[in-house]
């Protein structure tokens, strides 16, 4: 989208449509916010303000807004999600999963080697199970792995993860209920 500043049929971009004003070829906007997603700018603009992402769009250089936008998109769907913890209470969501993870994670490992032990028979199928290194979190979800105290997300090819280039955690098991 970033190649064009209107679409074939010379519609605004979302952020024109929403401000009601006419998308100019050199829109700053356009590329960024396509017609087709008009909740994307509503939501970063109901959070941020539309001066004051023009303003940030204007300090960075052109290879730098994609990313900028995407995250003030993620950001502003997270505030309009949680308006008191907004990205903070994801983090935290997730940090709890994954301890919660480790735990149960370490709890199985712990009874698989307990059992493996117990047992005397050579050749026993829990032997051959409890030989390889026990498994780590890391090795199960490649997408988040620990640093310090807090999840660090791996980059992930862009167009991979929808709207907002990645996966949200307020989504968590909502396809499966129907609850979308």
């Amino acid at each position: 989208m970033a190649s064009s500043s209107t679409n074939t049929y010379n519609s605004p971009c979302a952020a024109c449509k929403f401000l009601r004003r006419k998308c100019m070829p050199g829109c700053i906007f356009a590329p960024y916010f396509p017609p087709e997603e008009p909740h994307k700018f509503a939501n970063v603009h109901k959070i941020f303000g539309a001066s004051n992402v023009t303003k940030l769009l204007n300090e960075l250089l052109p290879h730098q807004r994609e990313d900028a936008v995407n995250s003030l998109a993620y950001e502003a769907e997270a505030r309009v999600r949680d308006p008191v913890y907004g990205c903070v209470g994801a983090i935290s969501y997730l940090q709890r999963q994954v301890h919660k993870l480790q735990k149960e994670l370490d709890a199985a490992n712990a009874d698989l080697v307990h059992y493996g032990l117990s047992t005397s028979a050579p050749g026993n199928l829990v032997d051959l199970v409890c030989q390889p290194q026990p498994l780590q979190l890391q090795q199960l979800n490649p997408v988040y792995r620990l640093s310090g105290a807090s999840p660090v997300m791996t980059q992930q090819p862009r167009g991979t993860g929808g709207s907002y280039g990645t996966f949200l955690p307020w989504n968590i098991g909502h396809d499966q209920q129907g609850d979308t």
